[in-house]
């Protein structure tokens, strides 16, 4: 669909709107007319762009995988760093957004759609869920390319496939954040960064005995 400036402001204002919504209801609780009343667009805009709410959703969730990205590519853009501190430099995102200092509680797993969604989507849409699935695999091949580039400049020892491992932390972490919102407490997160400095240095264990 090719929309001018004025309409492509609309419509992402209307995916924008419904990120917060989202993030606070999620998806199943929120309700259409919510969404045009905060974004203040009318019903008949709203179909213009997305002719259902589950298409809504898919566009939603496309959004945020690619700004999700975009927000990656500049978090490691800086130089003259190890491919270690690289991929550390992601996990601590997790509990502190190094965009917005340091405050607790204002990590990117706060904000994470697929924290949020996941269980959701995977019952609720089958369009909806492989968007995201398609999303985490892309991260999951985005985490493992670090961890293959850490071992190739020496900055992590051998260890054990860079996929499975990349897979391995996700999974972590994952349900790291969802069990700090659980118990309001870092702690989880926490224990998750310890958990994968000690991964990261495990070396493979030999076949031989």
């Amino acid at each position: 669909m090719h929309l001018t400036p004025k309409a492509e402001a609309t419509r992402q204002n209307i995916l924008d709107t419904g990120y917060s919504l989202v993030l606070s209801k999620g998806f199943s609780a929120l309700g259409l007319q919510e969404i045009l009343k905060v974004s203040g667009v009318p019903k008949g805009s709203f179909y213009h762009y997305f002719p259902s709410k589950e298409a809504f959703g898919c566009a939603l969730l496309r959004d945020y995988v690619d700004g999700y990205g975009k927000k990656l590519d500049s978090l490691l853009s800086a130089e003259a760093i190890s491919g270690r501190e690289r991929l550390m430099r992601y996990w601590r995102a997790w509990l502190d957004d190094p965009a917005e200092g340091d405050q607790a509680g204002d990590g990117w797993a706060e904000d994470c759609l697929a924290v949020k969604l996941s269980a959701e989507v995977a019952d609720l849409s089958e369009a909806m869920r492989a968007v995201l699935s398609d999303g985490v695999a892309r991260l999951l091949q985005r985490i493992a390319s670090m961890i293959a580039e850490a071992r190739e400049d020496g900055s992590l020892p051998p260890g054990a496939e860079p996929s499975a491992l990349a897979q391995v932390l996700y999974q972590m972490w994952l349900g790291a954040a969802l069990l700090a919102k659980l118990t309001r407490s870092r702690a989880p997160m926490q224990r998750a960064m310890i958990a994968t400095e000690q991964l990261l240095v495990c070396t493979p264990q030999s076949n031989h005995p």
